[in-house]
């Protein structure tokens, strides 16, 4: 069993005065959406934490975490939460492993899945479920660097992202792989569906990216002096005209690896990944009537049908690299993912 200590992961302490525009909202509410942690949202369970502490002063005072801020107040953070430690237990989950030798191991990761444990929720889910605990049942020993609650965790694939993901072994290799991503020599390429014609066949998306600063589970492409260099290459792959609207297959190879960076990255462009809510897209297509037509005439008369996807239709579908021990080409890659393919089909039928 790995245990770790989440004490490493802080809220800086800081002082805040309430916008007036925040007058009525819940004092732990509006420390959720306002603290930040090297740019990371901070949880509303952290914020808790905090509070339960005595570490938040309300213009000199405790306060409970249902107070109603009227705006104008002064908060003073003067601690950190010092939350249960997180254990990652090693748990019998199937792995679809598509390469492994004694240095690493390329995961073909299904989307549901989150990668390692998180704060900010309940006590099962933190410790349970994730790539790292089948990674711990599966293989005998995981590089270090990441430390205890991310062993062998070289870069991270989304929640409700499929594909490929790299595991090291050990530390040399997990060392060598960091710096391959750094140096942008690690080619990863998705496949996603995107809603509405895109204009251009092909294109480059150069927009740097940084924590929304409002909506802090976002990311966005506007301007800040916190943001980091972002760079997607996208290709068409096919134009669907479907009863259920239009959408276009593309194919992104992307340089860097910042959150969110292809959905957000689409977004920006006006056009959302199928199936991802939080940058516009939508998992529900009812079904559309074709104006003027006996056909659409016909689809008035009755309940439309609703094809629905349950994560975001976006795939990392191939990683080329050069193994960090044997100096040979990998070229890897996973087919869509089956729910996918199944979607496409009935999409396009």
């Amino acid at each position: 069993m790995v245990e770790t200590n989440t004490n490493v992961s802080r809220p800086i302490p800081r002082s805040i005065e309430v916008p007036v525009e925040a007058a009525g909202r819940r004092l732990d509410q509006f420390l959720a959406q306002t603290l930040d942690d090297e740019g990371q949202p901070v949880s509303r369970v952290r914020v808790q934490l905090l509070l339960e502490q005595g570490d938040v002063l309300v213009n000199g005072k405790h306060e409970k975490a249902s107070l109603k801020l009227r705006g104008g107040e002064r908060i003073e953070v003067t601690g950190t939460p010092h939350p249960a430690p997180l254990k990652a237990a090693p748990e019998n989950i199937p792995l679809d492993v598509v390469f492994e030798d004694a240095d690493l191991a390329v995961i073909n990761k299904p989307a549901g899945m989150m990668v390692h444990a998180g704060s900010g929720q309940t006590e099962s889910a933190r410790s349970q479920g994730t790539l790292v605990n089948a990674l711990l049942y599966r293989f005998n020993s995981l590089s270090s660097t990441g430390g205890e609650l991310r062993p062998g965790i070289v870069h991270r694939l989304d929640k409700n992202t499929s594909g490929l993901i790299v595991v090291a072994k050990n530390d040399r290799t997990h060392a060598a792989l960091g710096a391959m991503f750094s140096a942008r020599h690690m080619k990863k390429t998705y496949i996603a569906l995107v809603h509405g014609p895109l204009e251009r066949e092909k294109g480059t998306i150069n927009s740097s990216v940084s924590r929304d600063p409002v909506r802090r589970t976002r990311m966005t492409v506007k301007p800040s002096e916190n943001a980091r260099t972002a760079v997607s290459h996208y290709e068409v792959v096919r134009r669907l005209e479907t009863r259920f609207g239009k959408f276009t297959l593309v194919r992104v190879r992307i340089e860097t690896g910042r959150t969110h960076q292809i959905r957000v990255h689409m977004a920006s462009l006006g056009h959302p990944v199928v199936g991802d809510t939080l940058y516009g897209g939508s998992g529900q297509l009812p079904e559309q009537d074709a104006p003027g037509t006996k056909q659409g005439a016909a689809r008035r008369n009755k309940n439309p049908e609703v094809l629905r996807l349950g994560r975001n239709f976006l795939h990392a579908a191939r990683l080329e690299f050069e193994h960090p021990g044997t100096k040979k080409l990998l070229e890897l890659e996973a087919p869509l993912a089956k729910e996918l393919e199944s979607f496409l089909k009935k999409l396009e039928a």
